[in-house]
């Protein structure tokens, strides 16, 4: 019935005006009915299971199931681009050479060598290599003690660097199961027990974590911004969180137990124990917490620039105020670490952050840039019930994005006027009024983040684009570290 309402046909402004308030009175209860729905089948089955009873029975479809729902918007921003064709010769490293020859019996009397003709073939051994070392023994009278060569690096224990490396990386990286890394080891040879491959996956990886921490600095150091995000991930059957931080030149994925402020600084700082300070900036965030007199006039006693460890900054704020609320205790512990962070030269302090509008990333840097790519999903999560509202949803995401796509033409040749024009165009975007309450309060609140999205325009050099974007979160590289966090191993 709502798919035959036109509402240009309704003449009389009035009556027009009342459809257009029912429709999005429609729209507000269909989306409270999901809702409600979605939650009533939620509590039937915790109520049942109370009564030692069960929820309810999911029965396999006849069917595929459905794919979930894909917030992701990169079928609107994403251009194809004409595909070329590379020599793949010319990119093929040559590791030996073999010269062939014809059987002279077959060639005519009259046949001239005419030199050589080359064919690369591409080609992969794959084969145990089993080395029995003689390790030279000796024996000194005057100590009474006995001297051994000892094994080549990486050749510690029962199985080699190569065995090792392609376990961890089958593993890891290709997403292969344990069952089929031994089948797969027991078919060239290799004698190899379910625990031994396992601790290779979870056991002496010291100097992989090392690696990962220098490449950490390193790309700390890179720059003055880095994009950052954060996915869902499972620890030991516990839900825990992933964090990307990554620019052009590295990527690096860290398992912290939580997502809030003093996490994310964890990550920030790239591991190292926290550190905290009650100076004047501690106290300037604090301002619009709600805090008694008397907790303010204590914390305006304890503020210097002196840093405290973790520990004894808990303890001197439980003992002082044991009965501070939850709320109140955790903004003062994440005030005095953000100003900790500032002051500290142990790690390179991060100035711009491109992340999602997330409260834990406010405040934690001197400027944030909102990502257009989380922007975007907030509108693809509309569903409106009205193909009226369809419509109006589907023309205003079509402009969005060829708004950022004029942002990223604007990266790459900038001038003043374009800037004039380009900041205009987006108080005339996002100053729509569409008639669809949703949508235009969506609208609202993407102009309220105009200095954000627009900080291109102050920092040309910062990518935008996919691949060095907080947008890579689901990426296969995410589900590997996945794994490696239900195997324990903390990166």
């Amino acid at each position: 019935m709502l798919e035959e309402i036109n509402l240009s046909e309704i003449t009389d402004d009035n009556a027009r005006q009342q459809h257009v308030t029912l429709l999005n009175l429609i729209e507000v209860v269909s989306a409270d009915l999901r809702d409600a729905q979605a939650e009533n089948q939620r509590l039937r089955d915790e109520n049942n299971q109370l009564k030692g009873e069960h929820g309810k029975p999911k029965f396999k479809a006849s069917t595929p199931k459905p794919a979930p729902v894909d917030y992701s918007s990169e079928k609107e921003r994403r251009k194809r681009k004409p595909r070329h064709k590379q020599a793949k010769k010319a990119t093929i490293e040559i590791h030996r050479e073999q010269t062939l020859t014809v059987d002279k019996a077959t060639l005519p009397a009259d046949a001239e060598f005419k030199g050589y003709e080359d064919v690369v073939v591409q080609d992969v051994v794959f084969r145990a290599d089993n080395v029995c070392f003689h390790k030279e023994k000796y024996w000194a009278y005057s100590t009474g003690e006995t001297y051994l060569a000892p094994l080549p690096r990486g050749y510690e224990g029962q199985f080699g660097p190569g065995l090792k490396a392609l376990a961890v990386t089958l593993y890891f990286g290709g997403n292969v199961s344990e069952p089929k890394i031994l089948g797969l080891y027991a078919n060239i040879g290799v004698q190899i027990s379910t625990g031994q491959l396992s601790k290779l996956l979870i056991k002496d990886h010291e100097g992989f974590h090392a690696e990962k921490a220098a490449v950490c600095e390193a790309g700390l150091a890179s720059g003055p911004w880095q994009h950052t995000d954060q996915t869902s991930t499972r620890v030991d059957g516990q839900e825990q969180h992933c964090n990307i931080v990554c620019n052009p030149v590295y990527t690096i994925y860290t398992t912290t137990p939580g997502k809030g402020r003093l996490h994310v600084l964890d990550v920030l700082r790239n591991g190292r124990a926290r550190r905290f300070r009650l100076n004047e900036e501690a106290l300037s965030s604090l301002e619009a917490v709600p805090l008694s007199k008397a907790t303010r006039h204590w914390l305006q006693g304890e503020s210097s620039d002196q840093e405290w460890d973790e520990p004894t900054f808990v303890e001197r704020l439980d003992t002082r105020w044991p009965k501070l609320g939850g709320p109140q205790r955790q903004a003062i512990l994440n005030a005095a670490a953000v100003a900790a962070y500032h002051a500290q030269e142990d790690t390179p302090i991060v100035r711009l952050l491109v992340c999602d509008d997330a409260p834990q990333y406010d405040g934690l840097t001197e400027e944030m840039a909102q990502c257009w790519v989380h922007e975007g999903r907030h509108y693809k999560k509309l569903m409106p019930v009205y193909v009226g509202h369809l419509e109006l949803l589907t023309g205003f995401r079509k402009q969005f994005w060829e708004y950022y796509d004029e942002l990223l033409v604007y990266q790459q040749h900038p001038t003043a006027e374009e800037s004039t024009r380009l900041e205009a165009r987006f108080d005339e975007l996002f100053s729509t009024c569409t008639g669809y309450d949703a949508l235009d309060a969506r609208i609202t609140k993407t102009r309220e983040k105009k200095a954000s999205l627009l900080m291109v325009q102050r920092h040309l050099r910062v990518s935008w684009k996919r691949g060095n974007g907080c947008a890579s979160a689901t990426s296969a590289s995410v589900r590997g570290r996945r794994r490696a966090s239900r195997r324990g191993i903390r990166s």
